[in-house]
């Protein structure tokens, strides 16, 4: 198996660059023969390292949990529905310590809910399907540190190559309005994080907003919840609609344990 730490010839970024178009000297071409050839090893070498890693589950993590993927083949019941971004340094099954068959996750960038005047989306769909199919107890709308979409949403001027982040980001735009009209002094990770924040609960009302979601809170079968989880430590937060603040999830729960007398 090819370690994580194997070094190649080319970057990724030296690969994306490599030379397209007419064929010029006999030097020309010989240069461009040698790079095409590197940059093709290089992508060889990082399918052949995702192949070993499917290899390496089907012959450990499958094998040791075949019983579990043969009950998971005639269905599934998950509990929880994550809404987070698709930022691959976010991954759910491993901040929250769940395995396969235990949370329904929608991705995109940005953990955005497209409010229900957006129309039918991907989104839309998949809660749905989630709330009234699979009877999800809790969703979970998740956002991030250092979350490229919540910069770009400050920053505009990035997006210009970008229209479909564009377009997308305009259903997070109330969280940027309010982090630029509140917290005006706020610079740099710091309003990231603050936008980050907002955003959640953007989007939060936008999912409660949704009839299915709405429905199933007043029949008291779901609750919906704003994460924040923290790249740079580790720490999740939850946000604390007593405070309104984004609290550690260790203390929302036993604050929670205390006023109900039971975990949620």
């Amino acid at each position: 198996m090819i370690s994580r730490n194997t070094q190649v010839g080319y970057t990724e970024t030296q690969v994306n660059q490599i030379p397209a178009g007419p064929l010029g000297s006999s030097e020309e071409v010989s240069r461009r023969h040698d790079t095409g050839n590197a940059a093709g090893s290089m992508r060889g070498q990082l399918m052949r390292k995702i192949i070993e890693g499917v290899r390496s589950f089907q012959e450990h993590e499958f094998k040791e949990n075949q019983d579990l993927f043969l009950v998971l083949a005639h269905g599934q019941s998950p509990r929880y529905l994550v809404i987070t971004c698709s930022d691959s340094r976010v991954v759910p099954h491993l901040i929250t310590g769940l395995g396969p068959g235990e949370i329904f996750v929608i991705r995109n960038a940005g953990n955005i809910v497209p409010p229900p005047t957006a129309g039918p989306s991907g989104e839309a769909a998949s809660i749905e399907f989630a709330v009234i199919e699979l009877k999800v107890k809790h969703v979970i709308v998740c956002g991030h540190s250092h979350c490229g979409a919540m910069t770009s949403l400050l920053n505009r001027e990035g997006l210009e190559r970008l229209p479909a982040v564009a377009g997308f980001l305009q259903f997070a735009e109330p969280a940027r309005r309010i982090v630029k009209t509140r917290y005006p002094r706020l610079a740099g990770e710091d309003q990231v994080t603050q936008v980050v924040k907002e955003n959640v609960l953007i989007q939060l009302g936008h999912l409660r907003s949704m009839g299915s979601v709405s429905a199933a809170i007043r029949r008291r079968e779901l609750q919906v919840h704003g994460w924040v989880f923290m790249i740079e430590t580790g720490e999740v937060l939850s946000y604390d609609a007593t405070s309104k603040q984004f609290i550690p999830v260790e203390r929302w729960l036993q604050d929670r344990s205390q006023i109900s007398g039971s975990l949620i």
